[in-house]
């Protein structure tokens, strides 16, 4: 049989480090809130929260399956009898006040989001509802409640977006820029791109495909995308509420962008298969290389060398939400590009290291 892949082997590149020390100091023996638990960073982020022992961990989400899967790979059991297993959807205002009044944590990760980008482009106002008004339900109640930490999860599609994907995600990282500015605490998001074995991601179908034995299908032949393992991506999450302060907009750095095509043939090499790759052509509003900066953001390091800093330029948002919702379908993706793009100045990006 083939040797198990590494990620190390399809990333070119050893993972990120982290300073264990700083998160355990921030974690635990407190009260910690997950928002989309169930998800691939979710799950992950609530695995490793455990090991740094908090007073409670209260995991969130919609997904009720999902929430037995998570608590299946923390407990051993999946029998769901636990009350820090939450079942609530973020868009649900109400719901989402009364779960931190109950809860009450003092760190908050929300990684809760509707990220599959054709399905967004087709269904914009799912992604407004879910990523602009669910994150900015999730954030009045944190600061209702004058949480400690307050991180975003947000994407590499934030910046510079051209998809609804993207602008709704850039929309919740001005919100969370917007609630720091007039609440106790910090409120941060940290921003990274793919990551490589969640569920849906490319790779799993790209496995699929090959097992299959159907053709490996690859949007553009230049195409590169940014990857992160699971593991890594939630370890640099921790660390970046551990180290991020209000305003800002942490950016982890994943090395250098990994070509898809390439990716494809290590995946046929490695499964001993002869199946073809076919060039799809680009999705809707697809980027063949995304950005991790916005245009007018300075990213520098400073005590991580692996996470960027960026002091984000925000124009508040919150005022104009109410009128997206009143926006017809055809018209909502124009209007949510025009208000990420006032969210952001203009100006090269420049990086510091």
């Amino acid at each position: 049989a083939a040797r198990p892949l590494q990620i190390t082997d399809l990333l070119g590149r050893d993972e990120v480090e982290v300073d264990l020390t700083s998160i355990s100091n921030y974690l635990e023996g407190k009260v910690v809130l997950v928002t989309g638990a169930g998800g691939s960073i979710g799950s992950e982020l609530c695995r490793q929260i455990v090991r740094h022992k908090p007073e409670r961990l209260v995991m969130v989400d919609r997904d009720e399956t999902a929430l037995q899967g998570v608590e299946l790979s923390i407990d051993g059991h999946g029998l769901l009898n636990n009350d820090n297993l939450v079942l609530a959807d973020i868009r649900d205002r109400d719901r989402v006040f009364e779960v931190f009044a109950q809860h009450r944590p003092s760190i908050v990760f929300h990684a809760a989001a509707l990220k599959h980008l054709p399905l967004l482009e087709a269904h914009p106002r799912e992604g407004l509802l879910t990523n602009v008004f669910g994150s900015k339900n999730v954030l009045d109640a944190a600061s209702s409640i004058a949480v400690d930490h307050f991180v975003n999860i947000s994407t590499d599609k934030a910046a510079n977006p051209t998809s609804v994907l993207g602008t709704t995600k850039r929309l919740a990282e001005a919100l969370t820029v917007e609630t720091g500015r007039n609440a106790s605490g910090d409120y941060i998001s940290v921003r990274f791109g793919n990551v490589i074995g969640s569920r849906g991601s490319v790779l799993p179908a790209f496995e699929a495909q090959i097992t299959a034995g159907s053709p490996v299908t690859v949007t553009h032949p230049d195409i590169t995308r940014y990857f992160m393992s699971i593991p890594e991506a939630s370890r640099l999450v921790l660390q970046a509420g551990a180290i991020g302060s209000s305003g800002e907009t942490l950016i982890l750095d994943m090395g250098e962008p990994v070509k898809i095509l390439d990716l494809a043939k290590k995946l046929i090499r490695h499964h001993k298969s002869d199946v073809e790759i076919v060039i799809t052509g680009l999705r809707p509003n697809e980027k063949i290389h995304e950005e991790l900066g916005h245009e007018g953001e300075v990213l520098e390091t400073k005590n991580h060398k692996r996470i960027w800093h960026s002091q984000a330029v925000v124009v508040d948002v919150s005022d104009d939400l109410a009128t997206l919702l009143a926006t017809g379908p055809r018209e909502l993706a124009a209007r949510l590009m025009d208000l990420a793009k006032a969210t952001a100045t203009s100006d090269n990006v420049k990086v510091h290291s």
